[in-house]
């Protein structure tokens, strides 16, 4: 339950460049919510954490939290590297795009096909940052471009031309092109889900509201995601969920949003310098303090994971998993056996 279904990633290496990596694992059958393992792997020489992630499915935010004692420019070779790719499935219908905005990461549930098991398909994301806010809610995708041409809104036409970087009106198709070769259009005027010409950036808070996802996973999912599909755009920090009879807890660092509304045409990434963007959102991300208590998301997921089931939640570990807050789940309760005679009996 809940292994990676390693026949079907090779069947999508047939279609994707060598350097993709599907994340594709069975979907677990209702009343469990976990996939994937937590696995370790050594470094080569030539490696940052950056290549390791990028090759295993995983963004930025998702293996320097879970190594924070590894230098992410220069691992070295030999040195054990963590890969997060366990996964407590958000709460909430399994199906269509949900994007879990303080995981950086989107959750693909394809219809089922007759005679095969269903299957869930995670990937790492960029998001918008503190001042450009990806928005929250439902919606769905509308239109489907190949080699989109950029128009930048005047709001960030004005932002470059602020830092000595101006910025024509179109960008057309190419290189240069910080929307990449894909672009499917929400519901939600001016915001995409698109691909990138400068992919170190996945998995951050560095866009101007967009979904930004490695050339190879837009690929894929460019071709293979409807018109009209839905896509629920979440904020969820903590979750909790059941693998068997045990409560898993994963817990991500709780995003600072601005109390400010965010503007509709803010859509679109931006093309200036990458080491810049980088480094000014660590910066950012670092000194932003929680807007919503952890301990509060954790609760109201509990509730939600035990409504219809009773367990206990050792509050120990759960409260050093927030301070953790390394996305690395864990478990942290048990289903209560006999419930129903242990309540009549109190």
């Amino acid at each position: 339950m809940g292994t990676t279904r390693q026949f079907v990633t090779v069947l999508f290496f047939a279609t994707l460049p060598v350097c993709a990596t599907a994340e594709v694992y069975d979907l677990p059958p209702e009343g469990n919510d976990v996939v994937g393992a937590l696995t370790t792997i050594t470094a080569r020489a030539e490696d940052t954490l950056l290549d390791i992630a990028r090759r295993h499915g995983l963004g930025y935010e998702d293996i320097v939290r879970a190594n924070p004692e590894v230098d992410t420019w220069l691992p070295g070779e030999g040195t054990a590297v963590t890969l997060p790719t366990r996964y407590v499935l958000p709460h909430g219908p399994r199906e269509g795009v949900v994007l879990n905005l303080a995981e950086y990461r989107l959750y693909y549930y394809p219809p089922a096909k007759d005679g095969e098991p269903a299957v869930v398909m995670t990937y790492p994301i960029s998001i918008g940052r503190m001042d450009w806010e990806t928005p929250l809610g439902r919606t769905s995708i509308i239109s489907k471009v190949r080699n989109p041409a950029w128009y930048p809104p005047e709001s960030i036409r004005a932002e470059h031309a602020a830092d000595g970087d101006p910025l024509p009106r179109i960008v057309p198709a190419g290189p240069d092109n910080p929307l990449g070769e894909y672009a499917m259009r929400l519901g939600l005027p001016g915001y995409l889900i698109h691909g990138t010409n400068r992919p170190s950036g996945v998995g951050m808070r560095v866009t101007h509201g967009c979904i930004r996802m490695f050339p190879e996973d837009i690929d894929y999912l460019f071709g293979n995601v409807s018109l009209n599909t839905g896509v629920r755009i979440i904020n969820e920090p903590v979750k909790i969920g059941w693998n068997g009879d045990e409560l898993v807890v994963e817990v991500h660092q709780t995003l600072e949003m601005s109390p400010a509304p965010v503007p509709q045409d803010s859509a679109e990434p931006h093309v200036s310098g990458e080491a810049a963007d980088i480094a000014k959102e660590v910066a950012v991300v670092a000194a932003a303090p929680p807007v919503r208590a952890a301990m509060t998301a954790l609760t109201q997921q509990f509730v939600m994971a035990t409504n219809e089931r009773p367990a206990e939640l050792d509050w120990d570990v759960a409260e050093l998993l927030l301070e953790r807050a390394d996305g690395i789940p864990a478990v942290a309760g048990r289903k209560i056996k006999d419930a129903a005679t242990s309540a009549a009996s109190e």
